[in-house]
């Protein structure tokens, strides 16, 4: 109960830095759009199931979508994250599983290296289908990349200070209770 509990605070806190403030920062460059939301999804426990997973990334997009009035944007790219978030974690987790008892990604439970990968791979899909879907009704190919490159970019460097600034600490399941 208390996972859901600082769950739920997470993406409440998510959500008002989305909106009261990165939404209404002046913009830097036309290029330029950071997002830290679905880092809500990325910090989502290991055990939570692909299903139960998908309605979370579904109701936390349709979410940013209702308080910056998209018409699904964020919602259609929180699913493209979710459903790459799995496979990523299946690749870059260690292997051997008496050794890896962590509950959530974080640089301590993946370590620094694969931790980067996995932030920078799923923000790459959350922004290039978020960039996808914009792009479809203006732009060229070239603003398309170069926004793409651009938001992961701001993207990824406002998360590493937030890790850095604000480590989650994170206690090992441990196997006394099984």
């Amino acid at each position: 109960m208390r996972e859901i509990i600082r769950n739920l605070l997470r993406l409440a806190l998510f959500v008002f830095i989305e909106v009261y403030l990165l939404q209404q920062m002046p913009h830097l460059h036309r290029f330029i759009s950071p997002s830290l939301y679905f880092l809500f999804l990325l910090w989502l426990p290991f055990s939570i199931s692909p299903r139960n997973l998908l309605w979370i990334g579904l109701i936390t997009g349709l979410v940013i979508d209702y308080f910056l009035q998209s018409p699904g944007l964020h919602a259609s790219a929180c699913l493209w994250l979710c459903l790459f978030r799995p496979f990523t974690i299946g690749i870059l987790a260690p292997r051997v599983n008496s050794e890896f008892n962590y509950r959530e990604p974080s640089p301590q439970s993946l370590l620094w290296a694969p931790y980067l990968v996995y932030i920078f791979l799923l923000t790459l899909v959350h922004h290039t289908w978020l960039v996808f879907l914009e792009w479809l009704s203006f732009g060229s190919f070239s603003d398309f990349l170069i926004k793409i490159v651009a938001s992961t970019a701001i993207s990824i460097l406002l998360i590493i200070p937030i890790e850095l600034l604000f480590p989650r600490n994170l206690s090992s399941r441990s196997n006394a209770g099984r």
